[in-house]
Formats: structure tokens, sequence, C-alpha cells
């Protein structure tokens, strides 16, 4: 399935109707979020939802946090672009991951960490009154966008909210966030974000 080109044909519909709804979009930082909302806020009021109780350590949780919040307030979106902040719950996280903890990233573990933050945003939306909800996930030339959207598929299904289908990562999305972060002297971290995936980042360079 082109995920790029469903969400393309999605938003078409939109388009003759006049009308910006309403979109909650998952994002795990700022570099990510960026190309995603310079090209979404062309056609929705996107409110940015951070949930990552996966990220560790807390440290590396809250920059994260606050360089997502500074390029909202920086970047000039054509429609409003506001911010939530989900619970720092990495108990949850961590009782999600039990018996997955070597697992190779992109396996097991990191298809579950997906469905955790993607049913999350999906419960949001629903209480909250959203149109749409999506993720900024698929950017990443490391996410699966089959795994994920067939996620956000069924759980678009069970909390009776649209989900936008995206392959963000296409149309050279990714290179596209690469420029901007660099160009609003964005922290890009070197790891996915959780203590499974810090740790296999520095046994990399230790053997490197």
């Amino acid at each position: 399935m082109n995920y790029r080109l469903k969400m393309e044909e999605m938003i078409s519909e939109l388009v003759p109707l006049g009308e910006a709804p309403r979109l909650l979009l998952h994002s795990c930082c700022g570099p990510c979020s960026s190309a995603v909302i310079e090209e979404l806020s062309r056609y929705f009021k996107i409110t940015v939802f951070y949930y990552n109780p996966n990220i560790y350590p807390p440290e590396e949780y809250y920059l994260r946090s606050r360089e997502q919040e500074r390029f909202i307030s920086e970047f000039p979106a054509k429609y409003p672009v506001s911010f939530v902040e989900g619970a720092y719950d990495t108990e949850r996280f961590y009782d999600m991951a039990k018996g997955l903890e070597e697992e190779p990233e992109r396996g097991a573990r990191c298809i579950k960490c997906y469905r955790l933050r993607l049913e999350e945003t999906a419960r949001y939306a629903s209480e909250n009154g959203f149109s749409f909800f999506t993720t900024t996930l698929s950017i990443s030339p490391q996410k699966d966008s089959q795994v994920l959207n067939a996620i956000g598929g069924e759980l678009a299904d069970e909390y009776n909210v649209r989900y936008l289908y995206s392959d963000f990562k296409k149309k050279d999305g990714y290179l596209r966030s690469t420029k901007l972060a660099a160009q609003y002297g964005m922290y890009r971290q070197d790891y996915c974000g959780c203590e499974y995936s810090y740790r296999a980042g520095q046994s990399r360079k230790e053997t490197a």
C-alpha cells in the first residue's frame, strides 16, 4: 500500500470543502515533526501530542519536549499549531516491554511501542473531539510505515476517529526534516529514544 498517496487522496477530499479539520499529531521529537507540521498545517489545525513514555533518560525526554515546543512557537504555520504533553508514564512502557528486552530494534518490542503511543493518541483524539489523528513516526527511515498504518487503521475503528494514513519519509520528507532541523538549530538525538536503543547505540560506538 502506498500510504503517501492515500494521505494525499484524503487531503484532496478536504480542499474543496474549504475546511481545516482538527488533527491530533503524535510526535516523537521536534526534528521529526518539522517537515510534517510544515506540510499538514496547510490543511489542518494541528495539536502536537507529545506522548513518549519510552524515552530514556528523563533528561533526554525533557530536552526533546522543550525542543518540540520551541519549534512550534517559531514556525510560521498557515493554521494554528498547539502543543499538548501526555503523561511521562515510564512504568507503562517498561510493563509493555517485559520479556522483550533483548528484541532487536524494529522487532516486536518496537511494534508494541508504536501501538502504545498510537493508542493513547487515538484515545485522546476521540475524547477531545478531533477529526483526525496520526503520527510523525513514519518520517523515519527506521520505522515501518506498513506496520504503523495498520495499527492506526485498527485504532481508528476502535476509537471512532479518523486516522490520517501517511508515509512522511516519501517525497524527500526525511531530507526536508533534516534541513528544517538545521535551519532552526534543533537538537537531533542519535538514538530512537528508549533505554534499549540507547544501550544498543552505546555498544555500537564502543565497537566502532
